[in-house]
């Protein structure tokens, strides 16, 4: 038994399961837009094993295919996939396990979702590889969480609306920018190793101020997505609320670089999740 929950605990670390904060606010609070309330038990635990699935399948492929860089980086050594604690057969059948998961989840949903599921991976598993041969990794990355939202529309409605388009570009940039900073603590690495990095390509100082941009651009696509969604007091609230964390985020981190992952992910974990508050707040009391 206790032999089984080191296992559980070693893939556990492996997907680092505590980042979904990231993704599932959001795909929840398109859930709640288009039903303009409460979607249903149904659909919340078909959500969360969908956002989670894919994400265990994103990760647990990069996890394989980056081992080689794993190893011969200090500050991802340690992790599970090559520190001996789970070997390349294991991550590759969990992997497939939960792309499987994921499939089978969303024909439960809606025929849309399964139709979009394969193409869905393919963007997912694609952001192993930008990072060999083009700096827009960053952008991918953002691509792979900014879906969430789209998906969840897509679960309560059966179609995309524009709301949810400007809710999932504000995510893209969101992402897209703080991956940015949470990259800044591999230039040399990526640089030594031809690995491409808006970091290493263009150096920290411009790093910070292209995160910036970014999350301009995420402060406007959710204004516009609180505005198509009709959303009151609470829902600008939430914008409101994201532009004083973002520019705590970026205040930290020009700081001290130590404090990256302060940053990374108690800033943006308190972000998504108050974000997601006020929209129940304002389908409660609007």
């Amino acid at each position: 038994m206790q032999q089984m929950i080191k296992r559980l605990q070693d893939f556990n670390e492996l997907v680092m399961f505590q980042h979904s904060i990231f993704s599932l606010p959001f795909i929840f609070i398109a859930m709640i837009v288009a039903a303009d309330g409460w979607f249903g038990f149904q659909l919340l635990i078909l959500g969360a094993l969908a956002a989670v699935s894919a994400r265990n399948t994103a990760m647990g492929f990069n996890r394989y295919i980056d081992r080689a860089y794993d190893l011969n980086n200090p500050r991802t050594s340690s992790r599970p996939s090559v520190d001996g604690r789970l070997d390349g057969k294991s991550i590759a059948i969990f992997t497939i396990v939960n792309a499987v998961v994921f499939v089978a989840v969303t024909y439960f949903v809606n025929n849309l979702a399964f139709a979009v599921s394969i193409p869905v991976l393919l963007v997912l598993l694609s952001y192993s590889y930008f990072k060999r041969f083009s700096s827009l990794a960053h952008i991918i990355l953002g691509i792979s969480l900014g879906l969430a939202p789209i998906a969840g529309a897509i679960a309560v409605l059966g179609t995309v609306p524009l709301w949810s388009v400007y809710l999932s570009v504000g995510v893209v940039f969101w992402v897209a920018g703080f991956d940015l900073l949470y990259s800044l603590q591999d230039i040399e690495f990526d640089k030594n190793n031809n690995l491409h990095s808006i970091p290493s390509k263009y150096g920290s100082s411009a790093t910070l101020r292209i995160s910036v941009v970014f999350h301009g651009i995420t402060i406007i696509f959710w204004s516009l997505f609180v505005f198509q969604a009709h959303l009151g007091v609470f829902g600008i609230g939430a914008v409101l609320f994201s532009l004083i964390m973002l520019g705590y985020e970026h205040y930290l981190v020009r700081l001290d670089f130590t404090k990256i992952d302060r940053a990374f992910f108690t800033v943006n974990g308190y972000l998504g999740f108050v974000f997601f508050g006020c929209v129940i707040m304002d389908k409660v009391m609007g």
